[in-house]
């Protein structure tokens, strides 16, 4: 016998195909309060229920799929499914089939975080051994179908409803104790190859999307999100889907926690590390209303302040002659803001602030060797909470630490770092012979590079501490042949 809701779809399938009219549920859906009364709870979904109205807040969606027809693979027929939610305690998955207008048409209409009704489903018993298999866990027996012709989809318009259904979307779908932490993940290592599992983490930085093309011409997106917490400084979470990727562009790093159920846990050889992908049955809680969310977020706002996090991102450092991209000031902001990833350049730029002549403590300061956190040269541990070494004896390196402002036509770079053998190299004295300087010295040497044409080369990272978002860091600077100048900046010019 033929299941009731294959049935369904098949007749609506073929309405579409004939033309056939919407019933009158299609003039729209109405969401104003005396309508709200018979809206049914999803705790009390049945499939005996006739043209049952729901209500919900979008808490999970997946991108629309397409295949061919069974009774004609000439035609292809288009789906997607998203999970709503209208209780701390019930959500249900909803599919949507039809043609692709329809789907696309409905898929675009909303997004996770929406409030929205939806009248007529189709209410069927769940089959894990099928479909339901692919898709998020919910408590409900049952889960929806819509179609074009039998069902109506439409935001909530009412303001009251929306206000009581939008704390949920903080609320995860699983216990909110249930997770593993980044550090046990990272301590069961292979153990959890293949595994689905729940995680709570902080967002620490978003890379950009990749577009590519696969063999067979379909086209596909790749987007890397980097995840800490109190026990590991940065581990890779990756989005496939187009909808998880817009989810996950949204987040602001460093300010953000989520709590994900049933994120797929894989071994990467080629990193020989453990990394998180998000699938089809994911849900992503973003800043959950929890207790161990509230932790972590206070956590990762501290360590955003005090710019441990800037220390372990930053790619290793190329080497100085390989660095031959030339750009303005205004360029690698540009390039920056459109690409937020590190990336190196050489810019002939003045030196539009150096000050030597603070106090030495100013120029010359003491860092972790591990994890370049400032620390007191009397400590005897780090007490940066993200040190691989925070338990062991305290090893430092005293070094100079400057902050440096270059400028050029188009603009000026603030508070580069300029550290190290690097300043060392750029200065032409070490510490111990800075320190032995009067004090007319070294105004006289921060003269011999103040407001002069410098070549410097620079690595420029992503910050969210910078009013200008980036952070630049100094790996070499010399004073710059004119003729050298002359040369690019003419070539520059052109480009314009």
């Amino acid at each position: 016998m033929e299941p009731s809701w294959t049935k369904w779809l098949r007749t609506a399938a073929a309405a579409e195909q004939t033309g056939t009219q919407k019933s009158d549920l299609q003039g729209g859906c109405r969401t104003d309060k005396m309508a709200a009364q018979s809206f049914i709870s999803i705790s009390e979904l049945h499939p005996n229920f006739s043209h049952p109205k729901v209500l919900g807040v979008i808490i999970g969606k997946t991108d629309v799929r397409s295949f061919p027809d069974r009774k004609n693979i000439e035609i292809d027929r288009f789906t997607f499914g998203f999970t709503i939610r209208d209780s701390p305690d019930f959500f249900i998955n909803v599919s949507a089939w039809g043609n692709d207008t329809y789907v696309n048409g409905l898929a675009d209409s909303f997004s996770v975080g929406d409030c929205v009704t939806i009248e007529n489903p189709l209410v069927s018993t769940k089959d894990p051994e099928k479909g339901d298999r692919f898709c998020p866990k919910t408590p409900s027996h049952y889960r929806l179908l819509v179609t074009e012709t039998h069902s109506q989809v439409c935001l909530c318009a009412d303001v009251d409803t929306i206000d009581r259904l939008l704390p949920l979307i903080h609320l995860p779908v699983k216990d909110s104790r249930d997770f593993y932490s980044l550090g046990d993940i990272v301590a069961n290592g292979q153990k959890l190859d293949g595994t689905v599992i729940n995680i709570l983490a902080a967002v620490k930085l978003i890379g950009e999307t990749k577009q590519f093309i696969t063999s067979d011409g379909r086209r596909g997106q790749r987007l890397e999100v980097k995840l800490f917490d109190d026990s590991v400084s940065s581990f890779p979470l990756i989005g496939w889907d187009k909808e998880a990727i817009q989810l996950l562009q949204t987040l602001v790093p460093r300010e953000t926690v989520l709590f994900i159920a049933d994120i797929k846990m894989s071994f990467d050889s080629f990193r020989s590390s453990m990394v998180a992908t998000v699938n089809s049955k994911s849900i992503i809680t973003v800043n959950p209303d929890t207790r161990e969310a509230s932790l972590l977020f206070s956590y990762a706002k501290e360590m955003s302040e005090s710019g441990a996090l800037d220390q372990d991102e930053a790619p290793e450092d190329l080497p100085v002659e390989s660095i031959t991209d030339v750009y303005t000031v205004n360029q690698l902001k540009d390039r920056s803001k459109e690409h937020p990833e590190p990336f190196f350049g050489v810019t002939y730029s003045f030196i539009s602030k150096l000050d030597l002549d603070s106090s030495v403590s100013k120029v010359i300061k003491t860092r972790c060797a591990r994890c370049k956190f400032l620390v007191l040269e009397d400590m005897q541990v780090c007490t940066n909470q993200l040190c691989p070494g925070r338990e062991q004896l305290l090893s430092a390196a005293t070094g100079f630490d400057l902050l440096v402002d270059f400028t050029d036509h188009t603009g000026t770079l603030q508070a580069c770092s300029l550290r190290g053998p690097v300043a060392e190299r750029t200065l032409g004295c070490t510490t111990e012979e800075f320190t032995s300087l009067t004090d007319d010295q070294r105004t006289a040497l921060r003269w011999r590079f103040l407001l002069e044409r410098c070549k410097i080369h620079v690595k420029i990272l992503p910050s969210t501490r910078m009013k200008s978002g980036i952070r630049g860091v100094i790996l070499a600077c010399s004073l710059a042949d004119p003729g050298e100048v002359k040369q690019h900046m003419s070539k520059l010019l052109q480009e314009l």
